[in-house]
């Protein structure tokens, strides 16, 4: 299999850590696709994955497969264990309504004020600017970690007991939010307990580890 992401982005984080708690690292061939210099945004890339976002996974087949939770939802069902997205009809249900939840209310609000409250991803690839609209996309990112901290303090993960693709949406919006040196309240402290949780995690360290290297390789 093959995924087109860039190392370090806070989308295809959530993919790559997807793979590391599924054991899959080593069935992909990682293509990587340079966000800086905009080329998601290319005719090249797009007519792959008409969004023109990362992550994208491409199967042996030619089967193209966009969106973090589709993508999580294919590799965590290839051995008949779906450990992050939900073994029974509740707890799918529950998994998928916090991950949609982890995106509206924190991660893409975090995403749309990068693009449009900071430079983002520079002149060259930021067409478009609403400063206005990014600073209140920032505004209901911090409300968005106030509900998480709120959710956190009676469960151990984000839907229930079990890690889960909900948790890793919103660990995601917590690296996206320390790249924009967007800092988490003070009174969060459910939420700051949880992430330094979920960050001793081994499939985190295996993330962490990869963009190190991929930083060292960019010296």
């Amino acid at each position: 299999m093959k995924i087109y992401d860039w190392y370090n982005g806070p989308y295809p984080a959530r993919v790559r850590i997807a793979l590391a708690e599924k054991s899959l690292l080593s069935r992909i061939d990682f293509v990587s696709v340079n966000l800086w210099t905009g080329e998601h945004k290319q005719p090249e890339f797009l007519r792959l994955n008409y969004s023109g976002t990362l992550p994208l996974l491409e199967l042996q087949d030619g089967t193209l497969i966009a969106e973090c939770t589709a993508i999580t939802q294919y590799l965590d069902s290839l051995d008949n264990n779906p450990i992050l997205t939900g073994r029974t009809p509740v707890e799918r249900g529950l998994i998928h309504m916090m991950t949609k939840r982890a995106e509206i209310e924190f991660l893409d609000a975090v995403s749309v004020y990068f693009h449009h409250g900071t430079p983002g991803l520079g002149p060259e690839v930021e067409l478009y600017q609403n400063a206005e609209w990014g600073l209140r996309m920032r505004d209901k990112a911090v409300r968005g970690m106030s509900y998480f901290d709120n959710i956190l303090r009676d469960r151990p993960y984000v839907a229930g007991e079990d890690f889960s693709m909900a948790d890793i949406a919103v660990l995601s919006g917590m690296i996206f939010a320390s790249l924009v040196d967007l800092p988490v309240p003070d009174e969060c402290v459910a939420l700051k307990a949880w992430h330094v949780r979920v960050q001793a995690r081994p499939s985190v360290q295996q993330w962490r580890a990869m963009v190190a290297q991929g930083d060292a390789q960019r010296r």
